[in-house]
Formats: structure tokens, sequence, C-alpha cells
């Protein structure tokens, strides 16, 4: 099946993601943290395998990344789950991934932008307003928007409508309070579908904006301060 091959290469290539957000903060810069005793491809399959190829490659290894694992995993996972819930019953329109310690909300073009818009439409400000007033009751977490397209178009056309998306969302979420600082952006063009760019189905799941929500370095402190209490 589809999903099965997708989540057969997330080991093959979830390294190559983490390396690539290595230079951007804890969601960034944890790929050598021990989940365990592993991390990296290993962590990442298995994340992948959870998450069931609903989501591309950077985000996994977004959550690959930052994972401790242990006690402090667990605690920090309690978090995680509570603000899942929380987002799950708030937001609408949102598919919310759970996976471990971290959260990818996912958000289909047409919920926030028009066929090759960067401009949020009325009742997507709804929704990342209310995703902002739940993140922010945690401030210790760290954010990454990731942009995605099918691909119909240029690979330089598809480049700047995913990056302009992501710092779309990133814009109104700093403007509704979001810190600033604890908010990373990435375009991926059409680099990671999760569908087939065969089928205009295929291409509208492509089309796509996914919020990772990681553990930033005081709530790892704090989770591994209570957990060795």
């Amino acid at each position: 099946m589809k999903i099965n091959k997708k989540v057969a290469i997330y080991g093959l290539s979830v390294a190559t993601s983490v390396m690539l957000l290595s230079s951007c903060a804890t969601i960034q810069n944890a790929s050598n943290a021990a989940k365990g005793g592993t991390i990296g491809g290993v962590a990442g399959a298995g994340i992948g395998a959870l998450i069931g190829g609903k989501a591309g490659n950077t985000a996994i290894g977004a959550l690959a990344g930052a994972a401790i694992g242990g006690v402090a995993g667990t605690l920090i996972g309690k978090k995680m789950d509570k603000q899942a819930k929380e987002i799950e019953n708030t937001v609408a329109g949102a598919e919310v991934i759970k996976a471990d310690e971290g959260i990818i909300v996912k958000f289909d073009e047409g919920i926030l932008f028009d066929f090759n818009s960067s401009t949020l439409k009325s009742a997507a400000k709804t929704n990342i307003g209310n995703l902002v007033a739940t993140l922010n009751k945690e401030p210790g977490t760290e954010i990454m928007v990731i942009g995605h397209t099918d691909n119909v178009g240029t690979l330089a056309a598809n480049q700047k409508v995913s990056e302009s998306r992501a710092n779309a969302v990133k814009a109104f979420c700093v403007a509704q309070g979001l810190a600033s600082s604890r908010v990373k952006t990435e375009g991926k063009n059409f680099s990671e579908p999760i569908a087939s760019n065969d089928t205009d189905a295929g291409r509208a799941e492509n089309r796509r904006v996914e919020i990772v929500v990681v553990a930033g370095d005081k709530m790892i402190q704090d989770a591994k301060a209570e957990a060795g209490k």
C-alpha cells in the first residue's frame, strides 16, 4: 500500500531532515539527543510509522530531533497530550497528530488559503488565533511552521508559495501574541508529498501547512529536573 511505502522511506530520509533543521533552536538542533539510547534514523522511522504517512519528513525529523525519552520524555508527553486535546476541541479544520513528545497540527490548503494565494482567509485567522491561545498556555514549547505545495508549476514558484504561506501563518501567530522567537518556518515546495500528485485529490492533500510543536530547552530542563526528584 502507498502509506507503507512512505513509512519505509522515512527511516532513510529522516536523518537528512534532521540535519536540515540543525541551525535553529531546540526544534532544529536536538538531533543528537538520546531517546532510549538511540535517535535519528531509528527514532524517526518509529515516529514515521506512528504518524502513518500523514506528515512530511521535515515535521517527522523535528519531532525525532527534539525527543529525549525516559521519564522526562514521558512528563513532556503528558503536557503535549493535554495541548493536543485542547487544540482538537478549539481549532476547527485542523488535523491534530500526536506523536510521543510532540504534536503536528495540519491544515489543508483550503482551510487557510485560496488557491495559489498566501493571504489567510478570515475563518483561518479565527482558527489560528485559537491555536495561539492554546500554545501560549505552555510557553516552554517551540513551533515550526512548514508550507507544502503540489507539483503543478515550477519548482521556484512552488518554493515561493510554500515559504510565503509558512511566513503568513507565523506573522499572524505573532500578531496574536505568540513570541516570534518561538517560531521557525520552512518552505518545502512539493518535495514532501503525502499523497500522489497524479490525481486532483492527491494534489489537494499535498497542499498543506504543518505546524510542529515540541519542547524547548527550558521545558526539557524542567522535565529532567522533575524526573530526577
